[in-house]
């Protein structure tokens, strides 16, 4: 393993971000939801479809399929990140989701109403590639960064992705707007969809060129692989269970994370349901957003260096409550465009901080931080999975998206609280004892 903190690796550790961030603004945030929305509002069925002979309101089908992708890599993590660390092959692992992701967006390119089915089965299979990618992506790290370092890197690598899915998100967005060149109004939403899974194959190599493969670790036993993979985890909660800080923080970030990242996912189709503000003023919306994200997160990690991780954190929690009691009221585009600038300012801040925090928790030269980064990435998951299943169960229950929007922050709430007694237990961190 080449020494820590050396620009090199750094720079290419911060390319994979650049590279699966055009998923995460495209696929996940801008075109596609807009895409969505469109295609399965119809004159005959308003927004009900059909999935396989069962009737959905369209945006809590979107939802509850995300939740499915999102809870079979909770279940599957566990196990990779076990094989990663045995093997001493993690980037092999990074790979393989980056491929998978990359040309189940290429797939979408034939994602009409007519192949619904296809469709969201290829935007799960593109959402599980990005969370397997960025597993064992964050899992580096510790490895390429001192501890005084992983805010400033973290937040780098936040950046790199922001500049990178905006650039390519320029480019699809000429081509939506001009949708006028093209005989099938349909085919400059589906070519975006095809050069996400280019662009994130193609910046891709510069990681792969640079990262190491991984330390294998030898201690482990030859056991059945599932039941050691889940006995890692048992680990990871047997060393955290010495650690009153951590614990409380992964039980905060449990709860706001169902909020965060709900958000995220549904942000695009909330803005189209609520307000009809059609494809090209999602993308710009969006587009500011992502500009904004981008100092956002350097300003959280000098804020975090003056008081603290944690203290950054509960006011930006506190942001996000705001942001979910906004989102209720919203009456027209500019409130929406007011509130994303906020969500822009606090978005890439939460998540960059939120994984420093923990990689700075870890002890020095922990062996396996793949299993750590694996504990920490199912938590995130299943966070997710329930974020996304409420919401849409809300909407489905009320036929009101607004509603769902409300309930998050009930999540972000209880996640303050948790985040509240952090603070007053610091003073009897202990480390994590070596593996």
């Amino acid at each position: 393993m080449k020494q820590k903190n050396n620009k090199g690796v750094i720079r290419a550790w911060a390319m994979f971000d650049w590279a699966n961030s055009a998923y995460n603004l495209v696929i996940t945030s801008t075109i596609f939801p807009a895409y969505y929305t469109i295609i399965t509002t119809t004159k005959e069925h308003g927004d009900r479809v059909s999935f396989f002979g069962m009737e959905f309101i369209n945006t809590a089908l979107a939802n509850y399929s995300l939740a499915v992708a999102y809870l079979i890599m909770a279940i599957l993590l566990p196990v990779l990140s076990s094989v990663a660390d045995y093997h001493g092959n993690k980037k092999s692992f990074m790979k393989f989701f980056t491929y998978m992701g990359g040309l189940a967006c290429c797939g979408l390119f034939f994602f009409k109403l007519s192949t619904l089915e296809l469709g969201v089965i290829c935007s799960a299979i593109a959402a599980m590639g990005y969370i397997g990618g960025v597993l064992f992506n964050n899992s580096y790290l510790p490895e390429i960064a001192t501890t005084d370092e992983q805010d400033r890197v973290s937040a780098q690598g936040f950046a790199y992705g922001y500049i990178g899915s905006v650039l390519l998100q320029i480019i699809c967005f000429v081509f939506v707007l001009n949708d006028s060149w093209f005989a099938d109004k349909s085919f400059p939403a589906r070519l975006s969809f095809l050069l996400v899974g280019v662009w994130w194959i193609a910046f891709s190599q510069i990681p792969f060129s640079k990262l190491p493969e991984g330390n294998r670790n030898q201690s482990k036993l030859n056991k059945s692989l599932v039941r050691n993979s889940f006995q890692e985890l048992g680990k990871v909660w047997h060393q955290l269970k010495l650690m009153p800080v951590l614990k409380r923080f992964l039980l905060a970030f449990f709860f706001y994370s169902m909020g965060v990242q709900t958000v995220m996912l549904v942000a695009a189709n909330f803005g189209e349901k609520v307000l009809h503000l059609g494809t090209s003023k999602l993308i710009a919306t969006i587009l500011v957003i992502q500009l904004v994200a981008i100092p956002g997160a350097y300003i959280m990690s000098v804020f975090a260096k003056k008081i603290g991780n944690i203290a950054v954190l509960i006011g930006v929690v506190c942001i996000w409550i705001g942001v979910c009691v906004v989102a209720y009221y919203l009456q027209n585009e500019y409130q929406f465009y007011g509130l994303a600038v906020v969500v822009g300012l606090v978005m890439g801040g939460i998540q960059s901080l939120s994984r420093s925090t923990y990689s700075k928790f870890l002890p020095e030269n922990t062996p396996d931080t793949t299993s750590f980064f694996s504990f920490y990435d199912v938590t995130e998951k299943v966070a997710i999975v329930i974020g996304l299943f409420s919401f849409g169960f809300i909407e489905e229950l009320t036929n009101n998206i607004r509603n769902s929007a409300l309930s998050l922050a009930v999540f972000f709430i209880v996640g303050l609280l948790i985040l509240a007694t952090v603070l007053k237990v610091k003073k009897s961190y202990n480390a994590i004892p070596a593996a």
